[in-house]
């Protein structure tokens, strides 16, 4: 069975209405009937929050609907891994193109169309939607910045919801025209390139996140070692009565500490978890350095969970 003939039997049983479920999810009435009449591929679980919400107004596991979806969307992939990539539309390439310095616009136009839809204009098109899509899911459980969005694109707070839903769930072979209008179009000021390094520069909306200027770079670099643990610290973390309780973020800060060749005991390394858990030893947060950190906090949380 499939997700959307879950759901519409459902609907059914509580006598709940297509309009009851959007409002509840936060999206538009003409998305969930998409997803009712398979129109629409139901998105990644991953990816977005509208699985825990309809599960909510349905009564159901967010779970059962996440399996639903996941294992639809798995067999819609094996249909499309199976088509060769196309060139992309033209309304697209114009505005990567726009949005790239008019000095080398001429140049990089002339490399989209020796190779139509080759490496290097998926290389753009991909690191243009990666940044993207890292703002977009850092901020989809926040309110205004839809509501920011929304003003921006000139769209209800519904359209703007679906639109990132779906926006979230799109790569660069299938990215539409309504994920350029609605989303990325507004949040990309602009974009360069380093030919030699393949560097990149992507300037973002300063009303819509911050901060506003990504650097992507490529450089050839040594594999880093891991750096052995110094006996003492080893010899604290195995001892359970000095250790009791010592979280991965504290472990991290005593791995962390150099000595220039001196060789801490176990005994240093308790007094300086003691320190580090003693509140007098630091120096109280301004209200905006706290107001920043309780707003950074469900993000931070979501990340444990994802890892």
């Amino acid at each position: 069975m499939d997700i959307a003939s879950v759901i519409r039997r459902r609907l059914n049983e509580l006598g709940t209405d297509q309009r009851d479920l959007a409002v509840a999810a936060g999206v538009t009435e003409s998305y969930i009937s998409q997803l009712l009449t398979k129109k629409k591929t139901p998105p990644a679980p991953d990816r977005t929050d509208i699985y825990d919400k309809i599960a909510k107004v349905l009564r159901l596991p967010s779970k059962e609907l996440s399996k639903l979806a996941d294992a639809q969307r798995r067999e819609e992939l094996k249909r499309k891994i199976l088509d060769p990539p196309r060139p992309l539309f033209q309304d697209f390439r114009h505005l990567i193109l726009r949005k790239c310095p008019a000095a080398k616009r001429k140049q990089i136009t002339n490399i989209f169309e020796r190779e139509p839809f080759g490496e290097f204009e998926r290389f753009i098109t991909q690191k243009l939607l990666d940044v993207a899509k890292r703002v977009a899911k850092a901020e989809l459980e926040d309110e205004k910045w839809i509501h920011r969005v929304a003003g921006v694109s000139k769209r209800s707070y519904g359209e703007t919801r679906v639109s990132i839903l779906e926006f979230l769930d799109t790569d660069v072979f299938h990215v539409s025209v309504e994920n350029c209008i609605s989303f990325l179009d507004p949040l990309i000021e602009s974009w360069d390139i380093e030919f030699e390094s393949f560097g990149m520069e992507i300037v973002l909306n300063r009303r819509l996140t911050r901060p506003h200027v990504k650097k992507l770079e490529f450089r050839e670099a040594e594999p880093q070692r891991s750096p052995e643990i110094e006996p003492g610290l080893r010899e604290f973390l195995e001892d359970v009565k000095l250790s009791a309780g010592i979280t991965d973020e504290e472990t991290a800060v005593l791995k962390s500490l150099t000595f220039n060749g001196k060789r801490p005991s176990s005994l240093y390394y308790y007094r300086e978890l003691q320190n580090l858990r003693d509140p007098l030893n630091f120096l109280p947060l301004t209200i905006e350095e706290r107001q920043e950190m309780e707003k950074r906090e469900p993000v931070m949380r979501r990340n444990r969970r994802e890892r």
